[in-house]
C-alpha cells in the first residue's frame, strides 16, 4: 500500500509569506488554492483511497474535505501533523522568523512557543508513521515543513546533516511513499533529530542575512556587512 502525503492549497497567508501555527485562526484557501486541486485529481488515486488524514488547520481540513468529496473514505484529524507552534511569530513574516531561528537555532523554543523546529519535525513524522495504522491507500493533507522535509530526505546527498532551512515545499503534489518504505525514511529522519544538530553562522564576524528566493529555497543565508539592509528585492512577491 501507499501513503500519499501534501501540502494544502495556497492561501493569502501563505502567497504572502506570513507564518500561521495558531489552528484557531480560521485561514483558508485562496483561489489559487481551490483550482490548484486539480493537480491533485490527476495524480492521487481518490476513487481507492481507504484513509484520509489531515492536520486540525482549517487550510489543511477543506483541502482534504475537497478532495474527498461525499461520499469518500474515513477522514481522521491528528494533532501530530498540525504546523509548527511559532510563539510570538505568529501572523509575521517567515523572513522575521528565519532571522530569529538562525541566530538561536533549530533546538529553541521562540519565545511564546511550545516546541522549537527540531521538536515539532518531530512531532510531524510521528504523525506520519502512525498513518500506518490505518488502511491504504491513505492521503494525508498537512503543512510545507513536513513535506519539505520529505523531498529533502529522498534528494539527501550521502552524509548530509539536516538543514536548518529547507526547501519550499510546493502546493498539493503529493508525495508517494509505499509501505516498505515509510518507516525507514521516518526512522533515518528520527535519527537525525536524536542527534546534535549545530549550525554554522557565517564566518568571519559578518553578519547574516536570510533571504526568501522566489521559487527557489524558503531562505537562504548570505554573509554580509553588518552595514546591509534588506530591501524589497530580498523578499517574496506579494
Amino acid at each position: 500500500m501507499t501513503t500519499y502525503i501534501l501540502r494544502h492549497g495556497q492561501t493569502n497567508y501563505s502567497k504572502r509569506y506570513l507564518v500561521n501555527g495558531d489552528p484557531a485562526k480560521h485561514i483558508h484557501l485562496n483561489e489559487e488554492g481551490r483550482q490548484s486541486l486539480g493537480r491533485a485529481w490527476t495524480t492521487l488515486p481518490l476513487h481507492s483511497v481507504e484513509t484520509w488524514l489531515t492536520s486540525e488547520f482549517p487550510r489543511a481540513r477543506q483541502t482534504t474535505s475537497l478532495l474527498m468529496g461525499v461520499p469518500a473514505g474515513n477522514l481522521i484529524s491528528d494533532a501530530r501533523l498540525n504546523e509548527l507552534d511559532y510563539g510570538e511569530f505568529e501572523g509575521s513574516p517567515f523572513l522575521e522568523y528565519a532571522v530569529w531561528l538562525d541566530s538561536h537555532g533549530a533546538g529553541q523554543q521562540p519565545p511564546g512557543a511550545r516546541e522549537s523546529q527540531r521538536e515539532g519535525i518531530r512531532r510531524m513524522l510521528t504523525g506520519v508513521l502512525a498513518a500506518l495504522e490505518y488502511p491504504g491507500p491513505r492521503v494525508l493533507v498537512g503543512h510545507g515543513l513536513l513535506v519539505s522535509v520529505l523531498l529533502w530526505q529522498r534528494a539527501r546527498p550521502a552524509g548530509e546533516p539536516m538543514p536548518l532551512f529547507f526547501p519550499e515545499a510546493p502546493y498539493v503534489e503529493p508525495v508517494s511513499i509505499d509501505d516498505d518504505e515509510l518507516p525507514l525514511l521516518i526512522t533515518a529522519l528520527l535519527d537525525d533529530l536524536d542527534a546534535d544538530v549545530h549550525h554554522e553562522r557565517a564566518a568571519d564576524g559578518d553578519a547574516a542575512v536570510l533571504r526568501i528566493r522566489e521559487g527557489s529555497a524558503v531562505a537562504t543565508v548570505d554573509s554580509v556587512s553588518p552595514s546591509h539592509s534588506l530591501d524589497k528585492k530580498d523578499l517574496p512577491h506579494a
